[in-house]
Protein backbone atom coordinates (compact mmCIF):
# COMPACT_ATOMS: atom_id res chain seq x y z
CA UNK A 1 0.00 0.00 0.00
CA UNK A 2 2.93 2.06 0.74
CA UNK A 3 4.54 1.97 -1.84
CA UNK A 4 1.18 2.24 -4.48
CA UNK A 5 0.57 5.59 -3.05
CA UNK A 6 4.39 6.36 -3.85
CA UNK A 7 3.75 5.36 -7.36
CA UNK A 8 0.46 7.49 -7.97
CA UNK A 9 2.87 10.45 -7.74
CA UNK A 10 5.51 9.85 -9.86
CA UNK A 11 5.30 12.53 -12.57
CA UNK A 12 8.39 10.72 -14.69
CA UNK A 13 6.24 7.69 -16.03
CA UNK A 14 8.83 5.43 -18.14
CA UNK A 15 8.00 3.88 -21.46
CA UNK A 16 8.82 -0.08 -21.45
CA UNK A 17 12.22 -0.73 -23.55
CA UNK A 18 10.49 -2.18 -26.09
CA UNK A 19 8.49 0.46 -27.13
CA UNK A 20 11.42 3.10 -27.23
CA UNK A 21 13.10 3.69 -30.35
CA UNK A 22 16.36 5.18 -31.20
CA UNK A 23 17.51 7.25 -34.57
CA UNK A 24 20.73 8.26 -35.92
CA UNK A 25 19.55 11.88 -35.42
CA UNK A 26 18.56 11.16 -32.09
CA UNK A 27 22.44 10.29 -31.12
CA UNK A 28 23.71 13.25 -33.29
CA UNK A 29 21.34 15.44 -31.00
CA UNK A 30 22.13 13.66 -27.73
CA UNK A 31 26.18 14.27 -28.74
CA UNK A 32 25.37 18.07 -29.37
CA UNK A 33 23.63 18.63 -26.68
CA UNK A 34 26.10 17.40 -24.25
CA UNK A 35 28.43 19.53 -26.02
CA UNK A 36 26.56 22.61 -25.00
CA UNK A 37 26.02 21.95 -22.08
CA UNK A 38 29.15 21.61 -21.05
CA UNK A 39 30.09 24.79 -22.78
CA UNK A 40 27.46 26.52 -20.98
CA UNK A 41 28.50 25.59 -17.11
CA UNK A 42 31.93 26.43 -18.15
CA UNK A 43 30.24 29.92 -18.84
CA UNK A 44 28.33 30.15 -15.56
CA UNK A 45 31.21 28.76 -13.44
CA UNK A 46 33.99 31.44 -14.99
CA UNK A 47 31.07 33.65 -14.22
CA UNK A 48 31.36 32.81 -10.87
CA UNK A 49 34.94 33.06 -10.48
CA UNK A 50 34.81 36.60 -11.86
CA UNK A 51 35.77 39.17 -8.99
CA UNK A 52 34.19 42.61 -9.73
CA UNK A 53 34.32 46.01 -7.78
CA UNK A 54 31.35 46.61 -6.24
CA UNK A 55 31.53 51.00 -5.24
CA UNK A 56 29.85 52.32 -2.54
CA UNK A 57 29.30 55.75 -1.06
CA UNK A 58 29.33 56.55 2.55
CA UNK A 59 30.22 59.49 4.85
CA UNK A 60 33.42 59.95 5.87
CA UNK A 61 33.90 59.48 10.16
CA UNK A 62 37.51 59.52 10.13
CA UNK A 63 39.17 62.45 12.80
CA UNK A 64 42.47 63.78 12.84
CA UNK A 65 44.25 61.91 9.90
CA UNK A 66 47.07 62.66 7.80
CA UNK A 67 47.63 62.19 4.02
CA UNK A 68 50.26 61.47 2.33
CA UNK A 69 51.34 63.22 -1.25
CA UNK A 70 53.69 61.85 -4.01
CA UNK A 71 54.94 64.53 -6.69
CA UNK A 72 57.49 64.29 -9.66
CA UNK A 73 57.27 67.32 -11.22
CA UNK A 74 59.78 68.95 -13.96
CA UNK A 75 60.20 72.49 -14.35
CA UNK A 76 62.63 72.88 -17.32
CA UNK A 77 63.38 76.74 -16.70
CA UNK A 78 63.35 76.92 -12.67
CA UNK A 79 66.68 76.26 -11.28
CA UNK A 80 66.66 74.40 -8.12
CA UNK A 81 68.64 76.84 -6.05
CA UNK A 82 65.43 79.41 -6.78
CA UNK A 83 62.95 76.77 -6.25
CA UNK A 84 60.95 76.72 -3.06
CA UNK A 85 58.18 74.34 -2.01
CA UNK A 86 56.08 75.20 0.53
CA UNK A 87 52.87 73.44 1.94
CA UNK A 88 49.82 75.14 4.25
CA UNK A 89 46.35 74.06 5.31
CA UNK A 90 43.73 75.76 7.27
CA UNK A 91 44.99 73.97 10.66
CA UNK A 92 47.28 76.84 10.88
CA UNK A 93 50.28 74.61 10.03
CA UNK A 94 52.27 75.46 7.71
CA UNK A 95 55.63 74.35 6.77
CA UNK A 96 57.53 76.58 4.70
CA UNK A 97 60.73 75.29 2.73
CA UNK A 98 59.11 72.05 2.84
CA UNK A 99 62.29 69.22 3.28
CA UNK A 100 60.74 65.97 4.29
CA UNK A 101 60.80 63.45 1.63
CA UNK A 102 61.53 65.51 -1.36
CA UNK A 103 64.54 65.21 -3.74
CA UNK A 104 65.57 68.21 -6.04
CA UNK A 105 67.06 67.25 -9.11
CA UNK A 106 69.44 69.20 -10.80
CA UNK A 107 68.60 69.23 -14.81
CA UNK A 108 70.52 70.18 -17.63
CA UNK A 109 69.17 73.28 -19.90
CA UNK A 110 66.73 72.35 -22.03
CA UNK A 111 69.14 72.88 -25.60
CA UNK A 112 71.78 70.32 -23.70
CA UNK A 113 68.51 67.52 -23.28
CA UNK A 114 67.66 68.48 -19.84
CA UNK A 115 69.35 65.22 -18.37
CA UNK A 116 70.27 64.85 -14.41
CA UNK A 117 73.16 66.50 -13.23
CA UNK A 118 72.84 65.34 -9.47
CA UNK A 119 70.08 64.52 -7.11
CA UNK A 120 70.01 66.01 -3.96
CA UNK A 121 67.57 65.06 -0.66
CA UNK A 122 66.51 67.96 0.77
CA UNK A 123 66.20 65.48 3.97
CA UNK A 124 69.51 65.93 4.40
CA UNK A 125 70.99 69.34 6.18
CA UNK A 126 74.36 69.89 5.04
CA UNK A 127 76.47 71.64 6.91
CA UNK A 128 78.40 74.37 5.40
CA UNK A 129 79.84 75.60 9.01
CA UNK A 130 81.07 72.55 10.43
CA UNK A 131 84.82 73.06 9.70
CA UNK A 132 84.83 76.72 11.30
CA UNK A 133 86.21 77.00 14.84
CA UNK A 134 83.73 76.40 17.53
CA UNK A 135 83.86 79.67 19.22
CA UNK A 136 82.89 80.99 16.00
CA UNK A 137 79.32 83.15 15.77
CA UNK A 138 78.73 84.70 12.43
CA UNK A 139 76.61 88.07 12.20
CA UNK A 140 73.22 88.62 10.88
CA UNK A 141 73.64 91.88 9.41
CA UNK A 142 70.99 93.78 11.50
CA UNK A 143 68.55 90.99 12.08
CA UNK A 144 67.94 88.90 14.65
CA UNK A 145 68.95 84.86 14.89
CA UNK A 146 66.61 82.48 13.12
CA UNK A 147 65.32 80.10 15.39
CA UNK A 148 66.40 77.58 12.68
CA UNK A 149 69.92 78.25 13.36
CA UNK A 150 72.75 75.35 13.01
CA UNK A 151 74.13 77.68 16.10
CA UNK A 152 71.33 79.37 18.66
CA UNK A 153 71.97 82.95 18.33
CA UNK A 154 74.28 83.13 15.37
CA UNK A 155 73.84 82.71 11.76
CA UNK A 156 77.09 80.93 10.65
CA UNK A 157 75.73 79.67 7.57
CA UNK A 158 74.64 81.94 4.19
CA UNK A 159 70.95 79.96 4.78
CA UNK A 160 70.69 80.87 8.57
CA UNK A 161 71.38 84.55 7.17
CA UNK A 162 68.80 84.24 4.38
CA UNK A 163 66.25 82.93 7.18
CA UNK A 164 66.74 85.59 9.54
CA UNK A 165 66.03 88.11 6.46
CA UNK A 166 63.21 86.25 5.49
CA UNK A 167 61.60 86.58 9.47
CA UNK A 168 61.70 90.21 8.87
CA UNK A 169 60.78 90.24 5.92
CA UNK A 170 63.50 91.83 4.40
CA UNK A 171 64.84 90.88 0.80
CA UNK A 172 68.48 89.52 0.81
CA UNK A 173 69.31 89.02 -3.00
CA UNK A 174 72.25 87.68 -3.74
CA UNK A 175 74.19 87.97 -1.05
CA UNK A 176 76.84 90.68 -1.56
CA UNK A 177 78.91 91.57 1.34
CA UNK A 178 77.57 88.82 3.59
CA UNK A 179 80.58 86.56 4.74
CA UNK A 180 78.99 83.28 5.01
CA UNK A 181 77.12 83.36 1.31
CA UNK A 182 80.85 84.73 -0.18
CA UNK A 183 82.71 81.35 1.55
CA UNK A 184 79.88 79.54 0.70
CA UNK A 185 79.75 81.04 -2.61
CA UNK A 186 75.92 81.42 -2.96
CA UNK A 187 76.39 83.99 -5.82
CA UNK A 188 78.29 81.37 -8.15
CA UNK A 189 76.00 78.44 -7.59
CA UNK A 190 72.93 81.20 -8.97
CA UNK A 191 74.88 82.06 -11.69
CA UNK A 192 76.13 78.29 -12.10
CA UNK A 193 71.97 76.89 -12.46
CA UNK A 194 70.82 79.97 -14.05
CA UNK A 195 69.80 77.94 -17.18
CA UNK A 196 69.18 74.84 -15.68
CA UNK A 197 65.79 72.80 -14.74
CA UNK A 198 65.14 71.03 -11.74
CA UNK A 199 62.70 68.26 -11.20
CA UNK A 200 61.15 67.83 -7.55
CA UNK A 201 60.32 64.45 -6.24
CA UNK A 202 58.82 62.62 -3.37
CA UNK A 203 56.14 62.78 -0.95
CA UNK A 204 55.17 65.06 1.86
CA UNK A 205 52.49 64.16 4.84
CA UNK A 206 50.18 66.83 5.45
CA UNK A 207 47.17 67.20 8.08
CA UNK A 208 43.90 65.75 6.12
CA UNK A 209 42.37 69.23 5.77
CA UNK A 210 41.77 72.17 3.33
CA UNK A 211 45.05 73.03 2.11
CA UNK A 212 47.42 73.69 -0.71
CA UNK A 213 51.03 73.66 -1.45
CA UNK A 214 52.97 75.14 -3.97
CA UNK A 215 56.10 75.79 -5.84
CA UNK A 216 57.10 79.51 -6.16
CA UNK A 217 60.86 81.35 -6.73
CA UNK A 218 62.82 82.75 -3.61
CA UNK A 219 62.98 81.99 -0.13
CA UNK A 220 59.36 82.40 1.71
CA UNK A 221 58.00 83.55 4.56
CA UNK A 222 55.18 85.56 6.44
CA UNK A 223 54.16 89.35 6.71
CA UNK A 224 51.27 89.43 8.67
CA UNK A 225 48.48 87.42 7.63
CA UNK A 226 50.12 87.40 3.71
CA UNK A 227 52.51 84.87 2.29
CA UNK A 228 55.16 86.15 -0.08
CA UNK A 229 58.09 85.28 -1.31
CA UNK A 230 61.44 86.84 -2.25
CA UNK A 231 61.15 87.54 -6.02
CA UNK A 232 64.33 90.19 -6.53
CA UNK A 233 66.43 86.98 -7.98
CA UNK A 234 64.21 85.33 -9.96
CA UNK A 235 63.27 88.60 -11.85
CA UNK A 236 66.75 89.82 -11.93
CA UNK A 237 68.14 86.92 -13.34
CA UNK A 238 68.64 87.01 -17.00
CA UNK A 239 68.28 83.33 -17.65
CA UNK A 240 65.30 83.04 -18.98
CA UNK A 241 63.54 81.47 -15.69
CA UNK A 242 59.23 80.61 -16.34
CA UNK A 243 57.12 78.43 -14.55
CA UNK A 244 56.54 75.79 -17.72
CA UNK A 245 56.32 71.96 -16.16
CA UNK A 246 55.80 69.02 -16.72
CA UNK A 247 53.49 66.67 -13.94
CA UNK A 248 55.28 62.90 -14.64
CA UNK A 249 52.92 61.90 -11.22
CA UNK A 250 50.68 63.49 -8.66
CA UNK A 251 48.82 61.50 -6.47
CA UNK A 252 47.08 61.43 -2.86
CA UNK A 253 47.79 58.23 -0.81
CA UNK A 254 49.36 54.99 -1.72
CA UNK A 255 48.67 53.30 -5.28
CA UNK A 256 46.84 50.42 -5.70
CA UNK A 257 49.65 47.36 -7.10
CA UNK A 258 50.21 46.89 -10.36
CA UNK A 259 48.57 43.29 -11.05
CA UNK A 260 45.48 44.67 -9.30
CA UNK A 261 45.17 47.62 -11.69
CA UNK A 262 45.36 45.02 -14.38
CA UNK A 263 42.95 42.67 -13.03
CA UNK A 264 40.40 46.09 -12.87
CA UNK A 265 40.74 47.92 -15.84
CA UNK A 266 38.08 47.60 -18.02
CA UNK A 267 35.55 46.54 -15.75
CA UNK A 268 32.53 48.14 -14.99
CA UNK A 269 33.10 50.56 -11.68
CA UNK A 270 37.08 49.43 -11.92
CA UNK A 271 39.96 51.33 -11.40
CA UNK A 272 42.54 52.63 -13.45
CA UNK A 273 45.41 54.88 -12.47
CA UNK A 274 44.26 57.68 -15.36
CA UNK A 275 40.92 57.64 -13.31
CA UNK A 276 42.69 58.35 -10.05
CA UNK A 277 45.22 60.60 -10.88
CA UNK A 278 43.78 62.88 -13.18
CA UNK A 279 46.73 65.16 -13.52
CA UNK A 280 49.81 62.74 -14.41
CA UNK A 281 51.10 63.74 -17.63
CA UNK A 282 49.55 67.29 -17.32
CA UNK A 283 52.12 69.53 -19.70
CA UNK A 284 52.12 73.53 -19.12
CA UNK A 285 54.34 75.78 -21.17
CA UNK A 286 55.00 79.77 -21.14
CA UNK A 287 58.23 82.36 -21.96
CA UNK A 288 56.50 84.70 -19.47
CA UNK A 289 58.03 85.15 -15.97
CA UNK A 290 55.21 86.89 -14.20
CA UNK A 291 53.02 84.00 -14.47
CA UNK A 292 50.55 81.93 -11.89
CA UNK A 293 48.89 78.51 -12.92
CA UNK A 294 45.79 77.35 -9.84
CA UNK A 295 45.41 73.44 -9.90
CA UNK A 296 41.72 73.22 -8.02
CA UNK A 297 41.64 69.68 -6.53
CA UNK A 298 38.93 68.02 -4.61
CA UNK A 299 40.29 64.96 -3.08
CA UNK A 300 37.70 62.01 -2.43
CA UNK A 301 39.23 59.31 0.13
CA UNK A 302 38.52 55.67 -0.89
CA UNK A 303 38.60 52.29 0.83
CA UNK A 304 39.79 49.35 -1.08
CA UNK A 305 38.52 46.39 0.35
CA UNK A 306 39.89 42.78 -0.91
CA UNK A 307 37.72 39.68 -1.70
CA UNK A 308 37.01 37.83 1.12
CA UNK A 309 36.95 40.89 3.74
CA UNK A 310 33.22 40.01 4.57
CA UNK A 311 34.73 36.88 5.92
CA UNK A 312 36.82 38.24 8.65
CA UNK A 313 35.40 42.02 9.02
CA UNK A 314 31.92 41.68 8.35
CA UNK A 315 30.24 45.20 6.99
CA UNK A 316 33.32 47.18 8.87
CA UNK A 317 34.55 49.63 6.71
CA UNK A 318 37.85 50.25 9.04
CA UNK A 319 40.85 49.35 6.99
CA UNK A 320 43.09 50.23 10.50
CA UNK A 321 45.14 51.75 8.04
CA UNK A 322 45.18 55.10 10.25
CA UNK A 323 45.50 52.87 13.81
CA UNK A 324 48.55 54.15 14.55
CA UNK A 325 50.34 57.38 15.39
CA UNK A 326 51.61 58.60 11.94
CA UNK A 327 54.96 58.84 13.62
CA UNK A 328 55.15 55.31 13.46
CA UNK A 329 54.57 54.80 10.24
CA UNK A 330 57.32 55.08 7.52
CA UNK A 331 57.34 57.89 4.41
CA UNK A 332 54.99 55.93 2.33
CA UNK A 333 54.02 53.21 4.05
CA UNK A 334 50.72 55.06 5.40
CA UNK A 335 47.48 54.15 4.03
CA UNK A 336 48.17 50.39 3.58
CA UNK A 337 45.16 48.04 6.40
CA UNK A 338 44.74 44.64 7.35
CA UNK A 339 44.26 42.29 4.98
CA UNK A 340 45.51 43.48 2.04
CA UNK A 341 43.11 46.49 1.97
CA UNK A 342 44.52 49.70 0.93
CA UNK A 343 43.33 53.57 1.85
CA UNK A 344 43.83 56.07 -0.90
CA UNK A 345 42.03 59.10 -2.51
CA UNK A 346 40.77 60.07 -5.90
CA UNK A 347 40.63 63.77 -7.21
CA UNK A 348 39.04 65.63 -9.79
CA UNK A 349 40.20 69.08 -11.10
CA UNK A 350 39.97 72.22 -12.52
CA UNK A 351 42.69 74.73 -13.36
CA UNK A 352 43.35 78.21 -14.14
CA UNK A 353 46.44 80.33 -15.47
CA UNK A 354 46.79 84.09 -15.45
CA UNK A 355 49.67 86.37 -15.68
CA UNK A 356 49.92 87.90 -12.06
CA UNK A 357 50.45 91.78 -13.95
CA UNK A 358 46.76 91.29 -14.93
CA UNK A 359 44.90 92.09 -18.13
CA UNK A 360 43.17 90.63 -20.71
CA UNK A 361 43.12 87.04 -21.76
CA UNK A 362 42.92 87.56 -25.89
CA UNK A 363 46.04 85.38 -26.31
CA UNK A 364 44.28 82.40 -24.60
CA UNK A 365 41.14 83.06 -26.76
CA UNK A 366 38.90 85.22 -24.13
CA UNK A 367 38.40 88.71 -24.93
CA UNK A 368 35.81 88.60 -22.86
CA UNK A 369 37.77 87.59 -19.45
CA UNK A 370 40.11 90.21 -17.46
CA UNK A 371 42.21 88.92 -15.10
CA UNK A 372 42.71 91.27 -11.86
CA UNK A 373 46.33 91.88 -10.99
CA UNK A 374 47.85 90.21 -7.87
CA UNK A 375 49.66 87.19 -6.95
CA UNK A 376 53.21 85.49 -7.44
CA UNK A 377 54.47 83.33 -10.27
CA UNK A 378 53.94 79.83 -9.63
CA UNK A 379 52.34 76.34 -9.51
CA UNK A 380 49.71 76.22 -6.82
CA UNK A 381 47.73 73.16 -6.41
CA UNK A 382 44.28 74.07 -4.04
CA UNK A 383 43.25 70.81 -2.18
CA UNK A 384 39.78 70.15 -0.75
CA UNK A 385 38.88 67.17 1.06
CA UNK A 386 35.50 65.67 0.22
CA UNK A 387 33.04 64.43 3.42
CA UNK A 388 31.95 61.66 1.31
CA UNK A 389 33.89 58.43 0.81
CA UNK A 390 34.23 55.51 -1.51
CA UNK A 391 34.63 52.34 -0.43
CA UNK A 392 35.45 49.67 -3.76
CA UNK A 393 34.48 46.05 -2.32
CA UNK A 394 36.10 42.98 -4.28
CA UNK A 395 32.90 40.69 -5.06
CA UNK A 396 32.14 37.60 -6.81
CA UNK A 397 29.55 38.48 -9.75
CA UNK A 398 27.49 35.97 -8.41
CA UNK A 399 27.10 33.35 -5.38
CA UNK A 400 27.61 29.72 -5.69
CA UNK A 401 23.98 28.76 -5.42
CA UNK A 402 23.53 31.27 -7.94
CA UNK A 403 25.52 29.25 -10.13
CA UNK A 404 24.14 25.77 -8.99
CA UNK A 405 21.04 27.81 -9.94
CA UNK A 406 22.89 28.55 -13.48
CA UNK A 407 23.57 25.06 -14.31
CA UNK A 408 20.95 23.46 -13.40
CA UNK A 409 18.80 26.31 -15.83
CA UNK A 410 21.20 25.34 -18.32
CA UNK A 411 20.87 21.21 -17.85
CA UNK A 412 17.18 21.84 -17.93
CA UNK A 413 16.79 24.38 -20.93
CA UNK A 414 19.04 22.23 -23.40
CA UNK A 415 17.46 19.11 -22.91
CA UNK A 416 13.99 20.16 -22.78
CA UNK A 417 15.27 22.20 -26.70
CA UNK A 418 17.03 19.30 -27.59
CA UNK A 419 13.57 17.09 -26.85
CA UNK A 420 12.08 19.32 -29.29
CA UNK A 421 14.82 19.48 -31.81
CA UNK A 422 14.88 15.56 -31.80
CA UNK A 423 11.22 15.46 -31.90
CA UNK A 424 11.19 17.12 -34.56
CA UNK A 425 13.81 15.52 -36.98
CA UNK A 426 11.84 12.11 -35.88
CA UNK A 427 8.44 13.08 -37.31
CA UNK A 428 9.73 15.08 -40.09
CA UNK A 429 11.57 11.70 -41.24
CA UNK A 430 8.25 9.39 -40.86
CA UNK A 431 6.48 11.96 -42.71
CA UNK A 432 8.85 11.70 -45.57
CA UNK A 433 9.15 8.09 -45.40
CA UNK A 434 4.84 7.70 -45.74
CA UNK A 435 5.54 9.98 -48.75
CA UNK A 436 7.86 7.65 -50.55
CA UNK A 437 5.82 4.57 -49.25
CA UNK A 438 2.60 6.30 -50.80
Amino acid sequence: MFKTRFTRLDAFTKTVEDARVRTTSGGIVTLSSILIILWLIWGEWADYRRVIVRPELIVDKGRGEKMEIHLNITFPRMPCELLTLDVMDVSGEVQTGLVHGVNKVRLQPEGEGGGVIEVKSLNLHEDTAAHLDPKYCGECYGAPAPETASKPGCCNTCDDVRDAYAAISWSFGRGENVEQCTREHYAERLDQQRKEGCRVEGSIRVNKVVGNFHFAPGKSFSNGNMHVHDLENYFRDEGGHSFTHLIHQLRFGPALPDEKVKELQGMAGGWANHHVNPLDGTEQHTDERAYNYMYYVKVVSTAYLPLGWEKHKGNSVDTGAHSLPHEWVGLGGLGHGELGSIETHQYSVTSHKRNVHGGSDAAEGHKERVHARGGIPGVFFSYDISPMKVVNREVRSKTFAGFLTGACAVIGGTLTVAAAVDRALYEGQRTVRKLHEG
